[in-house]
C-alpha cells in the first residue's frame, strides 16, 4: 500500500479536486463517482453556483480531462447531473465537454419519485415546481462513462428478482435475478428539508454504481466532489478503500463524521 493511500483512504480531503488530481499520486481508482455542482444557483455553503456559462463548462472540461488521466484504463466514471424545467439540457451540455475524453457506456436515469395512482402506489421525494407551465421533476441522470467503452460490468450484483419464479429454471441458466436495467428508483434516506447539503445523494445511488462496475480486492473509488461524503459511506459499507475531495471545509467536516459513524 502507498503512503499517499494510507493517509487518505476512507477520508474526505478538503481540496480542490482540480489541484487534488493535479498531484495524484495514489493507484489509479477503479472507479469515480460524483455529482459535480450544476451552476444552478444551488445555495453552497460558500461555493458560487451561478458562474458564467463558458466559463462553468471549461472548468468541466478540466476535472473531466483529470478523472481521465487519473483513472484505470478498465475504470468506470459515474457522474450524475440534474437540471432544471428552465435548463433541461444541461446533463448534455456537460456531457459535451467530457466527450473527448470518455465513451458513453451506459445512461442511467435516477428516479427519485414515482407516481402509480392507477395501482395507488406513490413513493420517493422529490422538490415541488410552482408553475402553470412545467412538471415535477422526479429523475435525474448517471452517465456511465469509460474510456473505451466496453468495461465489461457485473449487472446482477444490482440484479433484481424474477417476478415470475418460473424464470428462473425457464432460460436454463438457474438465476434468481435479472439485469435491472438502467432505470434505477433510489429515494432519499430522509426528505428533502432535513438535509445538510443542498445536492446531496443517498448513499445507495453510488453504492448501485460501484457494485455495477464490479467490487473486487483492493479497488479504490474516488469522489471529486464529495459533498457530505455519500460515496464514502456507500464505499464503507461495501468494505472498499474511498477517497473524496470537498472543497467546503464545513461539508468536509460533516463528511468525514458520517464515515466515521456508518
Amino acid at each position: 500500500m502507498s503512503r499517499a493511500k494510507s493517509s487518505w483512504a476512507g477520508r474526505v480531503v478538503e481540496a480542490d479536486c482540480v489541484e487534488f488530481m493535479e498531484r495524484w499520486q495514489t493507484p489509479p481508482p477503479k472507479v469515480v463517482v460524483t455529482s459535480p455542482p450544476y451552476n444552478l444557483g444551488k445555495k453552497y455553503s460558500s461555493y458560487n453556483d451561478r458562474r458564467p456559462q463558458g466559463e462553468y463548462l471549461a472548468w468541466v472540461r478540466r476535472w473531466g480531462a483529470l478523472v481521465h488521466k487519473i483513472m484505470d484504463d478498465d475504470g468506470s466514471f459515474f457522474l450524475n447531473v440534474g437540471y432544471t424545467a428552465r435548463a433541461p439540457d444541461l446533463p448534455f451540455r456537460v456531457l459535451g465537454q467530457l466527450r473527448e475524453f470518455f465513451a458513453v457506456q451506459n445512461v442511467i436515469h435516477w428516479v427519485k419519485s414515482i407516481s402509480m395512482p392507477e395501482r395507488g402506489f406513490a413513493a420517493g421525494h422529490f422538490q415541488p415546481i410552482s408553475s402553470e407551465r412545467y412538471v415535477n421533476l422526479c429523475h435525474e441522470y448517471v452517465f456511465h462513462l469509460t474510456k473505451t467503452g466496453s468495461v465489461k460490468l457485473d449487472k446482477l450484483a444490482i440484479g433484481t428478482p424474477y417476478a415470475d419464479k418460473s424464470n428462473t429454471t425457464r432460460w436454463g441458466h438457474g438465476r434468481t435475478v435479472r439485469d435491472r436495467g438502467n432505470v434505477w428508483f433510489v429515494p432519499y434516506e430522509q426528505k428533502n428539508g432535513d438535509m445538510k447539503h443542498p445536492a446531496e445523494f443517498p448513499p445507495a445511488l453510488p453504492e448501485m454504481c460501484v457494485r455495477l462496475h464490479g467490487v473486487s480486492e483492493g479497488m479504490l473509488v474516488y469522489d471529486p466532489f464529495a459533498g457530505i461524503g455519500s460515496t464514502a459511506v456507500a464505499c464503507k459499507r461495501l468494505g472498499i478503500d474511498s477517497i473524496g475531495t470537498e472543497i467546503d471545509p464545513r461539508y468536509a467536516a460533516l463528511a468525514n463524521e458520517r464515515v466515521a459513524s456508518a
